[in-house]
């Protein structure tokens, strides 16, 4: 799965086209590498969001196309 996809269907970003703006600016990594949107996903992936001063960790724990709110939380946990 699409980085920029994963990111919105988690809901660790809302939108798809802020998560495309965040990788395009550099502000996010995978595996300590900074990643494109493009750049494909994988379960134990560890995903690292820079907003602004605050930086968040999760690491892939199940990838689905789509999820309700409530299961969203089930797709990565927070390291």
């Amino acid at each position: 799965m699409r980085l920029d996809k994963f990111l919105k269907v988690s809901r660790l970003i809302k939108r798809r086209t802020v998560a495309n703006e965040a990788c395009d600016a550099g502000r996010v990594l995978v595996n300590g590498v900074v990643a494109k949107a493009s750049m494909k996903v994988k379960v134990g992936d560890v995903i690292e969001i820079q907003f602004g001063s605050k930086t968040v960790k999760a690491e892939v724990l199940d990838l689905q196309d789509t999820t309700k709110k409530e299961e969203a939380k089930e797709l990565f946990r927070y390291l």
